[in-house]
């Protein structure tokens, strides 16, 4: 097959695929509570129904099935830390074919035993997908084993698209269809085919704050590489669109938005209330997308559905936790606030009181100050961003200093749950976010090029079942020259931010 296909060519491709044989056709099911909340008709397309529990068995057998013979002979690699993994060996298991597949090390057990139960080889390479993918294409030259990738083949994209062919038979009335992009093959597939057929019909992408890479190369006019991106929601952590699928989106896109991950949660929350569903991250990214549009552009009572796409539920459990801790927030129903009160008997009782009849979810104090205590509370909201402005300027006329905190990334994923309060040394410190693998030998590998350079004065990190662990990391610089701390951070290689200047941090630990 030619690289570029025309519309019309994706629209024939998709009506004649074959891949029925182990696809399913999967439920579009309305989520009641939400169309009721919304005021708009929500429906949802199952596809955590699929063998693999994700959309991506519909490309990776529908490319399987166009290899030659003699390609069938030889084998298939892939390298995935999920997904597209399980779509590949499932896929390779039905034809007979010998599938290999290269992942992270730091995938976990779940996605590695779900290959190997589908008669994948699996192969654990590396501390990123980066690394892997390089080692998988490293094995296919040596082995003239085909490479499958996860998004940028017409084939693939093809096989995504009957996602879209299935939608416009199971409802006769649709205004949008919302899809999450990483790569783009899902979304190339489906608008391509709504583009081809009922162009009326609106088609959002939707991305992951952290990992907008088709909307940064619709900004540049064909992909471009954004570097670091955010691995919450890591079935859409792509930090380069393809070519194929740029130019696809390019052509059949309506929008692209982007949701943060406090969002994504809300809609994962969303999925289990109306269905009692476990979306992945990625795989509510696409409700997320809806709801923030339907409310953006106040469409209650808009005519015909909104579709979103739950495009995989292989979560692992222990991300629940970070789940529930923040889908409040993503719904705009709970504000996190950094407030200074009087350092005096009964200020705790006059706070709760200024607040009315809300609750206080958290309160986090310790005692610094004679004559003033800067506390971290959340509060629950009923009414949203509206009420919370309303409280906080409330809270400022009976005195006290509010700085709100809700959207601030790192309260929320570490000064929250951080002991010790402000430092009493006399040091000159810099804070950096690093994003480690989650590995055993990780943090090892990140003290032994420390060594003896550096005093580490500050020191955080949580394990949430990713495949990344977020850390915050202090160090006492008062000795040493930013020379050899860029030095030191460069020879280790994680992906790292610099916030010695973050709010939360000035406030509660510095």
């Amino acid at each position: 097959m030619q690289d570029k296909l025309s519309i019309q060519d994706y629209l024939r491709e998709i009506l004649l695929s074959r891949i029925y044989k182990v696809v399913k056709t999967t439920p579009l099911d309305k989520l009641e509570k939400l169309s009721q909340t919304l005021g708009v008709d929500v429906l949802l397309k199952r596809e955590d129904y699929q063998h693999v529990h994700s959309f991506k068995i519909r490309g990776a057998y529908n490319k399987l099935l166009h290899l030659d013979d003699e390609s069938k002979k030889r084998g298939v690699i892939a390298a995935s830390a999920g997904n597209h993994a399980q779509g590949v060996a499932l896929s390779a298991r039905d034809m007979g074919i010998e599938a290999t597949i290269v992942m992270p090390i730091s995938t976990p057990d779940l996605k590695v035993d779900a290959v190997k139960s589908f008669g994948g080889n699996v192969v654990l390479f590396g501390d990123s997908f980066d690394e892997a993918y390089q080692y998988a294409i490293k094995l296919s030259n040596e082995r003239g084993l085909t490479l499958i990738p996860p998004y940028d083949d017409p084939y693939v994209i093809a096989g995504q698209g009957t996602i879209a062919k299935e939608i416009l038979t199971q409802c006769d009335s649709i205004n949008t269809i919302f899809v999450q992009i990483g790569g783009g093959g899902l979304a190339a597939g489906i608008a391509s085919y709504i583009k081809a057929l009922t162009p009326h019909i609106k088609v959002i992408g939707v991305e992951a704050v952290g990992s907008a890479s088709m909307k940064a190369a619709f900004e540049h006019d064909g992909p471009y590489n954004i570097g670091q991106v955010s691995h919450f929601a890591d079935g859409v952590a792509v930090s380069l669109a393809g070519n194929e699928t740029y130019r696809v989106c390019r052509e059949c896109l309506d929008d692209i938005i982007t949701c943060t991950n406090d969002e994504i949660c809300a809609a994962m929350k969303d999925i289990f209330d109306n269905t009692r569903a476990i979306a992945e991250p990625s795989g509510a990214l696409s409700l997320a997308g809806l709801k923030k549009y339907v409310r953006e552009n106040n469409l209650e009572n808009e005519k015909g559905a909104f579709v979103a796409i739950l495009s995989g539920a292989n979560v692992k459990f222990n991300t629940l936790r970070m789940v529930a801790e923040r889908c409040e927030v993503g719904e705009n129903k709970e504000a996190i606030l950094s407030v200074e009160i009087p350092e005096t008997k009964g200020s705790f009782l006059s706070f709760c009181k200024s607040i009315g009849d809300r609750h206080v979810t958290e309160f986090s104090y310790r005692l610094s100050h004679k004559t003033r205590a800067r506390v971290l509370t959340s509060i629950e909201l009923t009414y949203g961003k509206a009420e919370l402005n309303k409280l906080s300027s409330s809270l400022r006329n009976n005195g006290y200093l509010v700085t709100d905190l809700t959207d601030d990334v790192i309260t929320k994923e570490h000064i929250r749950y951080m002991v010790g309060g402000h430092a009493t040394l006399d040091i000159e410190e810099r804070l950096f976010l690093f994003e480690f693998p989650n590995t055993k030998k990780a943090l090892v590998k990140f003290l032994d090029a420390l060594g003896d350079k550096f005093s580490i004065s500050l020191f955080h990190f949580r394990i949430l079942g990713l495949e990344f662990c977020s850390v915050l990391c202090g160090f006492d610089v008062t000795n040493s020259s930013n020379r050899e701390l860029m030095d030191f951070i460069k020879k280790i290689n994680y992906p790292v931010t610099e916030i010695t200047s973050n709010t939360a941090y000035q406030h509660f630990l510095k």
